[in-house]
């Protein structure tokens, strides 16, 4: 297996975290003289930079939250200034101000190394043509895709999202071999082929980069077996740098993070202590390399674990399984905790189940209700009632044995529910919490 930067993704850990500390040292020095934000978090916490000697004591430090980008905005939170900033992304914003994020020079080279890094690690190289099916625009992932491609030495077709017959016949035309998308568009791409009477297997696809949601090992084996590719994740969020955090290698066996650029904590999303090694809980960043837009212990939110051996691969760095969900976005319905991903894996695993599904929680007087919407074949969904009452049963007793709280079941035609071509809509909460 090819490895982009060995010197860094093969370090031994002694090494990596010296590097790791003396980066460390060098943001906190920088971020307290030059981000007032910061400057006034760790004064109010009584912490001198110079005071942190070992990645021990970063625990000490104050978290960052998406809160204190919204009250800096728009560029507040930047540690250059905004001559030296020659990108400037942001989120949607729908939620409020949207976060706002920048780029040095220094830091467009990070950003494609690293997506270099996961890119190659999936099996991409210098020989592939590389269809990026993300939206280009504010958001990071078409441009993050696009310039580790282009750094690996790739061909790179900028196709955008949508338009999927379109995309098709790209596919075809063009002989592209690399497919980045969301693995649920990689899903609508799947049926629609199907629909058109297109053999995957005529195409050249060879390897696909799935991120921006998250998704199941039932799903990424739905996308390799009616794709005919290998399916590889990967990880980032603007607020850290974008795409490039991490991404699996051809053994698929959990997202190597760059911890040169990276330190990665896991916390109790309740107390906010950090857990021991190997504990699922949430996934705190603290960036080492950004020279614009640095981040102090960033809670994102999402929900994972961390694997520290050593991978068959031949990299060291730690591995980062999927994301469960987020702290944030989880439900708790009757006092338990539900990821649409848990849901997802029952459906997956269900015969006659569409990659298709939306998770809708209403309050009935006191109580919660959580409905499954699904699509099914059509042969189960014009079944006789009969057939149909004992599929749908099935299905529920599945879900609550996985999920520990009943949910009810209600199948719905092929093609029925909404298609997104960015990220999906798994879950309309009508409860006014």
């Amino acid at each position: 297996m090819k490895i982009w930067d060995p010197l860094h993704e093969c370090m031994p850990r002694e090494d990596l975290e010296q590097l790791q500390l003396e980066r460390l040292q060098a943001t906190l020095n920088r971020v307290y003289r030059s981000v007032a934000c910061y400057k006034k978090k760790f004064d109010e916490a009584g912490i001198n930079p110079e005071e942190i000697r070992s990645l021990d004591d970063l625990s000490q430090l104050p978290f960052t939250t998406k809160e204190d980008l919204r009250l800096n905005y728009p560029y507040g939170m930047f540690a250059v200034p905004l001559r030296e900033v020659v990108r400037i992304h942001s989120s949607s914003g729908t939620t409020g101000k949207p976060t706002v994020v920048g780029y040095t020079k220094n830091d467009i080279h990070t950003w494609s190394n690293l997506v270099a890094r996961f890119m190659t690690a999936a099996g991409v190289t210098h020989d592939d043509v590389v269809q990026i099916a993300f939206g280009y625009g504010m958001f990071t992932g078409a441009f993050g895709l696009h310039y580790g491609s282009e750094t690996i030495g790739a061909s790179v077709i900028p196709m955008g999202a949508g338009n999927t017959e379109k995309q098709i016949m790209i596919m075809q035309d063009y002989k592209s071999t690399v497919l980045v998308s969301t693995p649920s568009y990689a899903i609508t791409l799947a049926s629609r082929m199907e629909q058109l009477g297109i053999d995957p297997k005529s195409l050249s696809l060879k390897v696909g980069l799935f991120g921006a949601e998250p998704w199941s090992e039932a799903m990424r084996k739905e996308i390799e077996n009616r794709l005919f590719i290998s399916a590889t994740d990967n990880y980032g969020l603007s607020e850290i740098i974008g795409p490039g955090v991490a991404g699996e290698c051809e053994c698929k066996c959990g997202m190597h993070l760059s911890e040169d650029a990276f330190i990665a904590e896991i916390i109790d999303p309740d107390t906010g202590k950090v857990l021991p090694r190997g504990s699922v809980g949430e996934l705190v960043l603290t960036t080492l390399t950004k020279e614009a837009f640095p981040m102090i212990r960033y809670r994102t939110r999402d929900i994972t674990s961390l694997d520290y051996e050593k991978c068959a691969c031949g990299r060291t760095m730690v591995r980062m399984k999927k994301t469960m969900g987020r702290s944030d976005d989880m439900l708790i319905i009757k006092g338990v905790n539900v990821f649409p991903s848990q849901i997802e894996e029952v459906l997956f695993a269900v015969e006659g189940c569409e990659p298709h599904y939306q998770i809708v929680v209403e309050r009935e007087g006191e109580m919660d209700k959580l409905e499954v919407h699904i699509e099914v074949t059509e042969n189960i969904f014009f079944d006789e009632m009969k057939k149909q009452k004992g599929f749908v049963e099935m299905v529920e007793k599945k879900i609550h044995s996985v999920l520990g709280v009943g949910a009810s079941v209600k199948l719905v035609e092929p093609a029925s529910l909404p298609r997104h071509e960015g990220k999906a809509v798994r879950v309309i909460d009508n409860r006014k919490l």
